[in-house]
């Protein structure tokens, strides 16, 4: 039985057992007033003494004292109306059980427990709204003005939580539909329609709006951003419908309105039961588990209660931090946290051997392609070529169910050497088939706030007040947000039976000048005073991304956004030579990276400028055959 746990708690059982006294005499004054004198009155004091201990006892037991007055809800209603219910029916029963000899009439039974809950509810109602004037009426002469964009249950639980606080002053809503224009919902007056947003910002001195349109579309999220802008007011926006009722984030979690959310993306559909018997109560490795895709993967793959969630990186702090925000999150997930690389054999048969993975995800790799492509190219082949030719062999031999390679749509007729190397490294996964390993390779595009991304670039750029630099006016890119591609990535991993290339649906491409203009404008900065400024493309950058090579021909899958690439046949003997080469023991230079990949990747033509070094006949041949099995 819970117990009383503090002073609080002990006034509030002290009221309501009073509460009963009171009720159980009012209802007898008011059944035989003016005769309530002689035997009714001793009946009354009598049954009284047997009311209150089991009026108390109901009390505790229904957990009437677990929270505060000052918040009180239909659940205390509940609690309050069972608990006098209760006491009325078991007040006859006990009385027949101890032989009180009273007379206590059916209609003091029948009108006791209405006239107690209207004590006890009405008290703590009255509490809550003496409580909650005294606490935050002075607060409405404080605060900052805002608007808040939309007047449906969002809206309106949004402008009941910002009346409680110091920081926001909730002077209206907005809403099109015309039924709610001029109503008034949490107390605060719906102004108007979207469009009136300027007016009403100029007339109040708002200087911040907050769209409250979670389940919105990004047509509806982009115009109100453009209005925001165009009053020259900051635009600020509650958590996505996805992210509220997964229990992410509070409706109160406001923030800046980003460039994902104006994205034209319909929600991911996700087979849930599909990934949690996948997935639920298995051992799951991620690679590269520190990096952006990788962080979120391991989020997204949580969700699922896996048996066990291995974490490698090659990173100490990233492994520290994603380990950190993981135990927060998933308490009970028991986590292996490894700081470790990829082409370190040894480790990683270690490893396998020790955790036994049923499903790796491998997306540790290097992706920033000017990087790779002066000074690091050789780094670049080793880790995202032969790192991934380690690992699928362990996976092979370590009899790892399914293997899910993170690619790129930069693999495809690449022009530098990160994306001539993701080739590469799907190459390998189709060249190791065997001992029961599914080997699934997933290509897609940018990622908004992912490492190396644009858009953190802009963002410095717009905060320095300007130039904000794009290499080319006509430059274009694919972009989808992080929980969509780790989301469809997922996906991609269940329905992947094995050799096959899974593209998802990147949508429409999109000019990067025209996101540079949209973060100027979101970001409140006057577009006019804020250059854009032409760079020129830097080495092994395309004017745009291909998400099929030309060659290549796709078929549709069950789910919409993910489609079969019938990816030209894999040369086993390039992968041979790779392998080969990258286990001698010296570094090679950019051009003779390049050389060598154009020999192996026919479609891999260098930008223009990039220098390649001819090879000798010898070096085309040095061929190595493919172990499927741990080598000893």
């Amino acid at each position: 039985m819970p117990t009383l746990i503090n002073a609080r708690s002990f006034l509030a059982f002290v009221h309501d057992v009073c509460a009963a006294g009171l009720a159980w005499t009012a209802v007898y004054w008011l059944r035989f007033y003016p005769d309530l004198l002689g035997p009714f009155l001793d009946d009354m004091w009598q049954t009284l003494v047997y009311v209150l201990p089991l009026q108390a006892v109901t009390f505790i037991a229904l957990g009437l004292y677990r929270g505060l007055w000052r918040f009180a809800s239909l659940a205390d209603l509940q609690r309050i109306v069972a608990a006098a219910v209760l006491g009325a029916l078991l007040v006859p029963v006990v009385f027949v059980m101890l032989r009180v000899q009273a007379i206590v009439p059916r209609s003091v039974l029948v009108l006791y427990p209405v006239v107690l809950v209207f004590v006890m509810a009405g008290s703590r109602f009255a509490y809550r709204v003496w409580k909650e004037h005294r606490l935050y009426s002075p607060l409405e002469a404080l605060g900052e003005p805002v608007l808040v964009v939309g007047a449906g249950l969002a809206g309106a639980r949004l402008a009941q939580d910002l009346a409680r606080s110091r920081e926001w002053r909730v002077v209206g809503l907005l809403d099109d539909d015309t039924v709610k224009q001029g109503r008034v919902i949490a107390r605060v007056r719906v102004l108007g329609p979207i469009d009136e947003l300027p007016r009403w910002c100029a007339k109040y001195g708002v200087r911040k709006a907050i769209i409250a349109l979670p389940s919105a579309n990004h047509v509806v999220r982009r115009r109100v951003a453009e209005l925001c802008a165009g009053a020259g007011v900051e635009a600020l926006t509650v958590p996505s419908y996805e992210d509220l009722i997964s229990g992410r984030l509070a409706l109160t979690t406001i923030r800046n309105v980003e460039l994902d959310d104006l994205l034209g993306r319909d929600p991911v559909v996700l087979d849930n039961a599909g990934l949690g018997e996948w997935l639920g109560n298995r051992v799951v490795m991620v690679t590269g588990a520190g990096g952006s895709i990788g962080a979120e993967l391991t989020r997204q793959i949580a969700r699922f209660r896996p048996a066990r969630l291995v974490l490698f990186d090659i990173s100490e702090a990233a492994v520290y931090e994603i380990r950190t925000a993981l135990a927060d999150a998933f308490a009970q997930l028991p986590l292996v946290p490894v700081v470790g690389d990829v082409k370190h054999a040894a480790l990683v048969d270690e490893v396998l051997a020790r955790e036994a993975p049923s499903v790796i995800f491998h997306a540790g790799a290097y992706k920033h392609v000017p990087l790779m492509e002066e000074t690091n190219a050789w780094q670049a082949v080793r880790n995202n070529a032969y790192g991934t030719y380690v690992l699928a062999r362990a996976a092979v031999a370590a009899r790892v169910e399914k293997f899910v390679l993170v690619s790129s749509d930069k693999a495809v007729n690449p022009t530098n050497v990160m994306g001539a190397t993701k080739r590469l490294a799907e190459m390998v996964c189709l060249c190791l088939p065997g001992a029961g390993t599914q080997f699934v390779i997933v290509r897609f595009g940018n990622v908004f706030g992912s490492a190396g991304s644009v858009i953190p670039r802009f963002a410095e750029q717009i905060a320095r007040g300007g130039p904000v630099t794009v290499t080319h006016p006509e430059i274009t890119r694919y972009f989808m947000s992080l929980s969509e591609a780790t989301q469809l990535l997922l996906q991609a991993g269940l329905q992947g039976r094995g050799g096959e290339i899974l593209v998802l649906d990147m949508g429409e491409p999109v000019r990067i000048v025209d996101l540079a203009r949209d973060m100027i404008k979101l970001s409140g900065a006057d577009p006019t005073r804020i250059a854009v400024v032409f760079t020129g493309l830097r080495p092994g950058e395309k004017l745009y991304e291909e998400p099929l090579a030309t060659e290549e021909a796709t078929k549709a899958t069950p789910h919409p956004k993910l489609r079969i690439a019938q990816a030209r046949a894999a040369d086993l003997d390039a992968v041979g030579q790779m392998v080969t080469w990258c286990e001698s023991d010296r570094a090679a230079g950019d051009a003779e990276v390049r050389a060598r990949l154009k020999t192996w990747i026919p479609e891999y033509a260098p930008s223009a400028g990039a220098p390649v070094k001819p090879l000798p006949v010898a070096a085309k041949e040095d061929a190595k055959p493919l172990p499927l099995r741990r080598r000893k």
